[in-house]
């Protein structure tokens, strides 16, 4: 069975190979000083049978964002800066990609969000995709693209709130 949990020292950081050195290096040496300094939190997605051996890992953070950055719909709506959260990282071990951990993990990640917002003022949840592929993939959790960085993807707090509503019915995380 598997399970998401908060990134542990005794999780094997040495051992998971996503195919990109820079995420794979965030795991291995800086998430772990990340989350104990309350930079960001880092979540693993494990086998509950080998529970140490990581699968993927997305790593959420708080964020600040220039409300003339949004589409000018939302941007009209906010002061200058407006707090939100954001999915700095996502990843899946290359043995384990294609086979929906991702999006295991996006509903998590979702969840841990819409939690945040009961108790946190946030607008929203932005991420930065580093491909055209990437937003694509973004783009099926209802992401939209910032009018200037098509890369820079931005999901409001209510369309967050249906997104959740639509994949907790669809999954068993």
């Amino acid at each position: 069975m598997l399970k998401i949990e908060v990134l542990r020292r005794d999780h094997d950081r040495a051992g998971f190979d996503c195919g990109n050195e820079a995420l794979n290096q965030y795991i291995r040496n800086i998430a772990r000083q990340h989350l104990s300094k309350g930079i960001s939190r880092t979540f693993v997605i494990i086998d509950e049978n080998f529970q140490n051996v990581i699968l993927g890992f997305y790593t959420l953070t708080a964020c600040e964002i220039h409300a003339e950055k949004l589409p000018r719909k939302y941007a009209k709506k906010y002061p200058p800066k407006i707090p939100a959260a954001k999915l700095a990282r996502i990843s899946v071990s290359k043995d384990h990609q294609r086979q929906g951990l991702g999006a295991l993990m996006m509903i998590d990640a979702i969840k841990r969000v819409m939690s945040v917002s009961e108790h946190l003022g946030i607008t929203g949840f932005f991420v930065d995709a580093k491909d055209s592929e990437a937003k694509a993939w973004y783009h099926q959790y209802g992401f939209m693209e910032l009018p200037d960085n098509p890369l820079e993807l931005f999901l409001p707090l209510p369309t967050l709130k249906t997104v959740l509503e639509i994949l907790t019915d669809s999954s068993d995380l």
